[in-house]
């Protein structure tokens, strides 16, 4: 009788899992959706808008630091209201700011309804970690990373696609609008779905960590952000604020380990292990996977001469190789360890990206996509190790930071990869040779890759095993979240 109670008790808590992910997916498509989209129609905006440029690249600048203000947030807003109610305030914000954007008159409008985008895409992307991550109880964290980070897979396959065809059809207002269907839907869902939770602690907002944090990752994301232009790293608005904000980051880890008042992210769960080695590694994964995000379709548009569309749908192949990895990955993280996966995966993303260090404007476009294949499986299976093996060992209120750390590492590695590559490929283009200066810049892109294998056996066996088991969890409002 009791073993026939555990099985049911399973299969009611893995039936709840599935609806949670289902719910959580959806409402998260948007946001995913929305940063692939607007990127390729930054052109279009610029002509439409009598904006320049320099002017419409804030467009997705304000996005990017308004998501960077909100993270650190997201922790200490779950425990104060709740995950179910923040998760769909954070719906609410995004649907606000995607209706004001497609309202927009003119380049400033657009921008600051961007940032309000920002905040509530920010507050959901770690969100949806961590509520899965809860609800998981430290089972099969693999197969649960697989479904988390699915968004994150689908985003850059149909996004561009998606983006070109409303640009061909039909006009700018219209990047928005598509937005709204997910964030309904997702609220539906998210309303139905989502366990009633309310506060679970009471600790103040750390203002002064808030204060030091919030501007050092607006400083870093503005700077590296800003490195693609002329002079690269020697500007003045990329030095500047990379200094200001590194000078604020190591301010505010003082701040955080030394203080006796919970600190608005809490650092010390850096020195567990498996998250501090989970979150160098995403670093480098943010830098890989956003690094090459640039190189290829600019290597496809400069060197043949392809449109945004063509070269988004040039890059699908990349995604249906993330999608077919991740079940496969999710299961064998369960089963053999993240550190196994995390190896093999890196070494296929390595393996597939030398190829295109020796490719040119007439090399075969069935020979790139069958790579491009081979380096989407390795992407998908990459992430799923790293972004599992962080949460081993972490209690429940320890989670919403576990989440916050890495995704702010993988937010910071993208910027750094896309800056350090953009300014290598800007700097090898003034030779007057495309193609050798697209080749230079992907093997950097390989080196960052190498660094990342050779780094992987730092990750612990296991993906699973959990301290927050269900019976863990029941004297949690007794406990104090930090």
């Amino acid at each position: 009788m009791a073993l026939r109670n555990v099985t049911v008790s399973k299969d009611i808590m893995d039936k709840n899992l599935t609806r949670l992910a289902i719910a959580l997916v959806v409402g998260a498509m948007a946001p995913l959706f929305d940063s692939t989209i607007v990127s390729v129609a930054l052109h279009t905006l610029a002509g439409d808008l009598n904006a320049s440029i320099e002017t419409i690249q804030w467009v997705s600048t304000a996005y990017l630091l308004a998501m960077g203000v909100t993270v650190p947030l997201v922790g200490w807003l779950q425990n104060r209201i709740g995950g179910k109610r923040l998760w769909m305030a954070s719906l609410v914000v995004f649907l606000i700011g995607s209706i004001l954007c497609s309202l927009a008159w003119d380049a400033g409008s657009l921008i600051a309804f961007r940032a309000v985008q920002g905040v509530g895409a920010g507050a959901m992307m770690p969100l949806l970690t961590t509520l899965l991550m809860q609800a998981a109880h430290g089972r099969s964290l693999g197969r649960v990373m697989a479904v988390a980070s699915l968004p994150t897979a689908l985003g850059p396959i149909l996004g561009p696609v998606i983006g070109g065809l409303i640009l061909g059809a039909g006009t700018w207002p219209w990047l928005f609008w598509v937005n709204v269907p997910f964030v309904v839907v997702g609220l539906i869902l998210a309303w139905r779905f989502i366990p009633a939770d309310g506060p679970v602690g009471t600790a103040k907002l750390d203002v002064l960590g808030l204060a030091l944090l919030s501007p050092a990752l607006v400083g870093v994301l503005y700077g590296l952000s800003n490195a693609s232009g002329t002079g690269g790293f020697t500007r003045f608005d990329v030095w500047m604020p990379l200094t200001t904000g590194a000078v604020l980051l190591v301010a505010f880890a003082l701040w955080a380990t030394r203080s006796r008042r919970p600190a608005l992210v809490d650092l010390s769960l850096l020195t567990h292990r498996p998250l501090a080695a989970a979150s160098g590694l995403m670093f480098l994964m943010g830098a890989a996977l956003y690094g090459g995000m640039l190189l290829l379709p600019l290597s496809f548009q400069e060197l043949r001469g392809t449109d945004a569309l063509g070269a988004g749908l040039l890059l699908i192949p990349q995604g249906v190789g993330s999608l077919l990895s991740r079940s496969l990955a999710g299961r064998l993280t369960d089963r053999v360890g993240a550190r196994i996966v995390a190896v093999l995966g890196f070494a296929v993303v390595l393996l597939a990206t030398i190829p295109f260090a020796f490719a040119d404007g007439q090399t075969s476009v069935w020979w790139l996509s069958a790579v491009l294949v081979v380096r989407g499986i390795g992407l998908g299976a990459v992430m799923i190790p790293i972004m599992a093996v962080g949460f081993v060992g972490l209690e429940r209120p320890q989670m919403p930071h576990a989440s916050t750390i890495t995704r702010l590492s993988q937010q910071l590695g993208g910027a750094f990869g896309t800056a350090v590559l953009a300014v290598v490929l800007a700097g090898a283009a003034a030779g007057g040779d495309p193609a050798g200066a697209f080749q230079q810049a992907f093997w950097w892109a390989i080196g960052i890759t190498a660094l990342a294998a050779v780094l992987s056996p730092l990750l612990p066996g296991r993906a699973s095993g959990t301290a927050a088991e269900p019976h863990a969890t029941a004297p949690l409002a007794a406990t104090t979240p930090r």
